[in-house]
């Protein structure tokens, strides 16, 4: 009985072991490189440094997507979009806002360009290999109604963490603090060609 009972604590102690190690090896895989570039929608790799150096250029080419994102009509276009840029809470917070939109009476057709996106003012900390950024944008696009098309300038303020995640650089939370729509621009009538 005696020997039962000591087999059974070294195969316990063998068993935890090899557990431990297992887990211990599987959390080396998914460290994040200090030297890996991490791919950036319409621009080289950015490996951890040179993205917190260049977060001026990282934050628009993520945001670009997520308003290309904005502008599709169908469920799963708007999800997979974003998921190419987003991660976690704000995949969720930034899908739900689009769906909600829609669902609430919003864009119901790809009836906005954006043409530019100018980042105003950011503020950058790294925090390991996240990277949080307090952002100033201005987007500048059309939206069409019917006969018209009005110009829009608005300007949003966020705080947005961005990290690698499998292999890319992706927006992992969104804070909207504020949203400016005082230069949200003017009307114009368009042309039954424009409009087709």
């Amino acid at each position: 009985m005696r020997q039962e009972v000591l087999l059974g604590i070294v195969f316990a102690l063998g068993v935890g072991t090899i557990a431990g190690l297992v887990f211990l090896s599987s959390g080396e895989q998914t460290r994040v490189s200090e030297t890996q570039a991490y791919s950036v929608p319409g621009k080289p790799g950015m490996t951890i440094p040179v993205a917190e150096q260049l977060s001026g250029e990282l934050t628009p080419a993520l945001l670009l997507v997520v308003y290309d994102a904005f502008g599709k009509t169908q469920e799963d276009e708007i999800y997979d979009t974003l998921a190419g840029v987003t991660h976690g809470d704000a995949l969720e917070y930034l899908y739900l806002e689009r769906v909600g939109a829609m669902a609430g009476g919003g864009l119901d057709e790809a009836d906005q360009t954006i043409h530019e996106i100018n980042l105003l003012d950011s503020t950058v900390s790294r925090h390991g290999a996240e990277l949080v950024i307090d952002a100033t944008w201005q987007v500048i696009g059309t939206v069409g109604h019917a006969e018209h098309l009005h110009v829009r300038g608005n300007t949003y303020s966020a705080d947005l963490s961005v990290s690698p995640v499998e292999g890319a650089w992706r927006i992992t939370d969104f804070t909207l603090r504020d949203v400016n729509r005082d230069t949200a621009g003017e009307t114009f009538e368009i042309s039954q060609e424009d409009h087709q």
